[in-house]
């Protein structure tokens, strides 16, 4: 499924399903290494199809027979991973674009009841911005709201990005809908698959579970 600006990949079978199964599934996900290597290997794979919606242009290459034309990247995009879940999925992507830049934002659910949250972004490191294509990475897109506040935050810091482009493993309709709805920067989204709903906790469903737990053990609240 592609629309103006957004992509479902798994509606169109691939080897991307076989990570996703595996990832989705309640026992294989257990073996925390290999959960860590299919988020990577599931970034390689967006990351490639998310290549296809760039910009490009002609550069002659010699060759020790003669020369040959290549359609190139026309700028290298900026990796932004929204931490934790992020970085197995990151590192796949930064395979792809193994010259691009990359900055770290750390955001995370701060609880104000027992279904309500806020979005606390406590971390960031950044290069430069302006008149860059940034994409962002999270591989569960839910509620939306994450993905939403970290892009509003990089648009006050840098009002020149050009673009988004927003990648997610797992989204959430309503979540995808939340941003398309309250993010009117030029964007893209990209997801391996759509799900459903979410359940009172703001966990997609059918989804997989805490993506960041699962990569790198169960968090402590620390207050």
């Amino acid at each position: 499924m592609k629309s103006d600006n957004y992509q479902i990949l798994n509606n169109c079978d691939s080897a991307l399903n076989e990570c996703l199964a595996e990832i989705r599934d309640k026992n294989i996900q257990m073996n925390r290494p290999r959960f860590r290597e299919n988020l990577r290997q599931s970034g390689i794979y967006c990351g490639y199809e998310l290549s296809k919606c760039m910009a490009y242009h002609s550069q002659q290459i010699k060759t020790v027979l003669g020369d040959a034309q290549v359609n190139l990247l026309k700028e290298q995009p900026v990796l932004i991973p929204i931490l934790r879940a992020a970085l197995p999925f990151y590192e796949g992507l930064q395979s792809v674009f193994p010259h691009a830049e990359s900055g770290f934002i750390g955001a995370m659910r701060k609880a104000t009841s027992a279904t309500t949250f806020d979005i606390a972004l406590d971390y960031h490191a950044l290069p430069n911005l302006s008149e860059r294509e940034v994409i962002l990475i999270d591989p569960m897109l839910a509620t939306g709201k994450s993905i939403v506040k970290t892009a509003q935050v990089l648009i006050k810091m840098c009002p020149t990005i050009k673009r988004f482009y927003i990648i997610a493993l797992i989204s959430s309709k309503e979540g995808l809908q939340y941003v398309k709805r309250n993010l009117t920067h030029d964007h893209h989204i990209l997801s391996a698959a759509l799900d459903n709903e979410l359940n009172t906790k703001s966990y997609i469903v059918p989804g997989l579970g805490d993506a960041g737990d699962l990569a790198f053990g169960e968090k402590e609240d620390i207050d």
